[in-house]
């Protein structure tokens, strides 16, 4: 017997939009459904915009689910655009109805998203690379994560996360691409082809941050990164501005230099009132290939000296969450655009940092700013 309607709808239920991630059918997406009686099914499924990139994948993906039906003989599909006033209300289905300048929804009372700023005093001390590894160790705990890459200068956050494709642009929402189950944007993304240089001024680089953070749609994410430019300029200032609840992420390296500086770029929240969630010390050591012993590459103990110093500094105790030691494959996994934490769990440096993404996970939330549903009585 040729399938029913019903069931071939329950079937289009399952396949989930891979930008937005939610139901194609939740989002208005299925244009129609014929059954022949012989069991051949036709779907005609909208797409958001024409060119889309996930075109290929949305077919394959329905296809798949109606496959699956019983008396199904053969399935075809017909891609449609929707058109200007269904992207509209697709849009406010999504984000609602938001004035000119929009919200930015990690903000709101009833958010639930833990933001980590990661910052650092200089460059060249890993701290892409460890927010790179973190998210993708909370996405494979099964967190919804998402990456800002607010390094507008030195964006790398596309490569070392294999992040290939372009955001998709549904009216003034911008939609992210998705790598390794995470979402990220970065300016590196709106560039033409070509290692062009951003030469932006500050008021250009806030915008371009709010912009990351009103206008692309994140969906109910559980963790946002930011990966910060190096230093205390006009971003770190825009992000205190901006998201004054984000919890600042100190990365360093043994080397005293380092660490003096990493100790000023985490002394803003003094200034600022930000929570400092740690220190991260990256490079820590390397582990000796015919012994068991730890070579001190970088000196020692860096970590450590600007999480006290920091704890002084606040007034409240700053914990170091880690040591991550030198290891090539992270170096090499950057480059490839696949984390180590994935390729290599057990590794010294990927159990480091999933040791770090747990306990970063696993603090519980603040019910600061919440509604409790509680109204005086006569």
């Amino acid at each position: 017997m040729a399938p029913t309607q019903e069931q071939v709808t329950a079937a289009l239920a399952t396949v989930i939009d891979p930008e937005i991630r939610r139901p194609i059918t939740d989002l208005d997406m299925v244009k129609s459904v014929e059954i022949a009686p012989d069991g051949a099914v036709r779907v005609g499924v909208y797409l958001t915009v024409a060119g889309c990139p996930m075109r290929d994948t949305i077919t394959r993906d329905v296809t798949t689910a109606v496959s699956k039906v019983e008396g199904v003989t053969g399935v075809s599909i017909e891609l449609d655009v929707m058109s200007t006033d269904q992207r509209k209300n697709l849009q406010t289905k999504l984000r609602g109805n938001r004035g000119p300048e929009k919200e930015i929804p990690f903000n709101q009372p009833g958010s639930l998203t833990r933001v980590f700023a990661v910052a650092s005093g200089k460059g060249g001390v890993g701290k892409s690379s460890v927010t790179v590894n973190l998210a993708a160790a909370m996405s494979a705990n099964g967190l919804k994560v998402g990456i800002v890459d607010a390094d507008i200068y030195g964006h790398s956050i596309p490569r070392m996360l294999g992040a290939a494709e372009r955001p998709t642009k549904v009216e003034d929402m911008i939609m992210p691409p998705v790598a390794h189950d995470i979402k990220v944007i970065s300016v590196g993304m709106f560039k033409p082809e070509g290692n062009t240089p951003v030469v932006w001024r500050g008021p250009m680089l806030d915008r371009a941050l709010h912009q990351f953070l009103a206008d692309v749609y994140w969906g109910d994410l559980d963790v946002l990164l930011l990966d910060l430019p190096p230093g205390t300029g006009d971003i770190a200032i825009s992000v205190a501005q901006r998201l004054p609840s984000a919890e600042i992420l100190v990365v360093t390296t043994p080397q005293m230099a380092a660490a003096e500086v990493a100790e000023r770029a985490g002394s803003i929240a003094a200034q600022t009132h930000q929570q400092i969630a740690g220190v991260i010390e990256n490079m820590a050591w390397l582990p000796c290939p015919h012994c068991d012993e730890r070579i001190a590459v970088f000196g020692e103990g860096g970590g450590q000296i600007v999480a006290d110093a920091l704890t002084r500094t606040l007034g409240a105790r700053v914990p170091l969450l880690g040591q991550v030691p030198l290891d090539m494959r992270l170096r090499e996994g950057g480059d490839e655009g696949k984390p180590l934490v994935l390729t290599d769990p057990d590794s010294p440096a990927a159990a480091e940092l999933r040791k770090i993404a747990d306990s970063l996970s696993k603090r519980s939330s603040s019910i600061k700013g919440l509604q409790l549903g509680l109204a005086p009585r006569r």
